[in-house]
């Protein structure tokens, strides 16, 4: 699908991947509506931070993705939906499933219904690596098996198979993204590179994680974004599941080991026995295959880890932006 001049949508608009796509529709020449979770702040999120011109531009849709009134109401007349708003916080989903059965799998039915009532021609569904677990092969591609090491990963397995049920049971026509970790300027505290940079440049000397042997396969923010472009305008990804991977893996300790070279030498990790996962819930290994999405595509990832990283920490950095987060506790 050509981009420029479609109307699109995109669910999750006020947060941290789905901000950054707003912004990259935009330039790409799209009428983008936002859809926000409502609240009673009138709070659209990161939204709120764009420039006033780049506010403006979008078309601001305040609702709730449980709602499948007003999730019908917010496609009416989209050519493009892309669906990103999510619970994805892990360890909250040890608190809460029902929240997340209710958000991931519910919110992602709505989304469907209403795409297959109004027609609409194109529907980008958001995964995650955490549906495959543990890597039982590398690197790890669609075709690997998925499993529920989480609520917030068992959630996310129905909700991708709801989309696929749906492209083989009505047509829709549906892709599947699925991104492995992203990282990036907004991203919130309770992933691992804010949760390293905000304590390090809060001034603490001794850095609180969780386990150090885990790996990931780690994509800066705009490269994932670009992942979603080149599959939107893909004909040939409709009824399939991509990866955008980096196809390259380290081990949270190096990662945090790579920050603390970039802004205090001097700090040094420590384990806090609460960001620890139960132990056959830990994902130990991630490392995922990219050859399919470049097969269908152009994407390529743009950005080394190391500049990535530099770019997150620079935005971190700025005062207005670091005062938002609270690297004293730890963030669910």
């Amino acid at each position: 699908m050509e981009l420029r001049g479609k109307n699109v949508l995109v669910t999750g608009a006020d947060g941290f991947i789905g901000s950054h796509l707003a912004e990259r529709l935009l330039e790409e020449g799209c009428r983008v509506r936002a859809f926000v979770y409502y609240n009673s702040f009138n709070s659209w999120g990161w939204i709120d931070s764009f420039p006033k011109d780049r506010r403006q531009a979008l078309d601001i849709f305040a609702g709730d993705i449980r709602d499948p009134n007003g999730v019908r109401e917010a496609m009416t007349g989209m050519d493009a939906v892309f669906h990103l708003a999510a619970l994805i916080a892990i360890p909250f989903s040890y608190h809460s499933p029902d929240s997340y059965v209710d958000t991931n799998i519910r919110g992602t039915l709505n989304v469907l219904q209403a795409a297959r009532l109004l027609e609409t021609p194109r529907v980008l569904v958001t995964s995650t690596s955490e549906v495959y677990g543990t890597a039982q092969y590398v690197p790890i591609d669609e075709k690997h098996p998925y499993q529920g090491q989480s609520p917030y990963s068992a959630t996310k397995i129905g909700a991708d198979r709801m989309a696929e049920s749906f492209y083989r049971s009505f047509g829709l026509p549906v892709t599947i993204v699925r991104p492995f970790n992203t990282y990036g300027p907004r991203q919130s505290a309770r992933a691992v590179i804010p949760t390293v940079i905000t304590q390090l440049l809060s001034g603490q000397a001794e850095i609180r994680l969780g386990s150090l042997t885990p790996t990931r396969d780690f994509n800066f923010v705009l490269d994932t974004v670009e992942g979603f472009v080149a599959l939107a305008r893909c004909r040939a990804a409709i009824g399939e599941e991509v990866n955008i991977a980096s196809q390259k893996e380290i081990s949270i300790g190096e990662l945090a080991r790579e920050m603390i070279r970039q802004i205090n030498p001097k700090a040094r990790i420590v384990t806090d026995e609460q960001r620890l996962r139960p132990e056959k819930s830990e994902v130990e290994r991630l490392l995922g295959s990219n050859e399919k999405i470049r097969s269908l595509t152009d994407w390529t990832p743009r950005h080394t880890l190391e500049q990535g990283i530099a770019k997150t920490v620079e935005w971190f950095s700025r005062p207005e932006n670091l005062s938002r987060y609270k690297a004293d506790i730890y963030n669910i």
